[in-house]
């Protein structure tokens, strides 16, 4: 029993320091977490390509009502850690970023457009 008040008075704690989104019928917080995977899982993001990645991401992102939280990259993924509105369509948002994003890149950085051939993404994509 005493476990359960301790659980149950860091949860209170925890949502009290939450920072909740508000429009005029609900409060919400909504984080997801997307993962992009490069098609065929190559190496070719490197510093520079991740940049711009988060370049395109923070330009499109008004469009769909999105806030960038945080962006890492290892060199055959990406993370992106992003809050949005229930409003929010996920897919299209995600199809309309990774086909900016491999039409952009391919043609800034031309060694990918041979390695990566139509889409630098795979067509799966996580998010949570």
């Amino acid at each position: 029993m005493q476990l359960i008040n301790i659980w149950f008075r860091y949860t209170i704690k925890l949502v009290m320091t939450m920072k909740f989104d508000t429009n005029k019928h609900s409060v919400f917080l909504l984080y997801y977490h997307l993962i992009l995977v490069t098609k065929y899982r190559k190496d070719v993001i490197d510093e520079r390509i991740s940049r711009r990645l988060k370049e395109i991401f923070e330009y499109i992102q008004p469009n769909y009502n999105i806030t960038l939280v945080e962006w890492n990259h290892d060199k055959d993924h990406v993370h992106v850690l992003f809050k949005a509105t229930p409003t929010t369509s996920l897919s299209k948002f995600i199809n309309a970023y990774k086909s900016a994003s491999s039409r952009l890149i391919k043609r800034n950085f031309l060694k990918l457009g041979k390695n990566c051939g139509r889409n630098i993404f795979d067509q799966e994509v996580i998010v949570c």
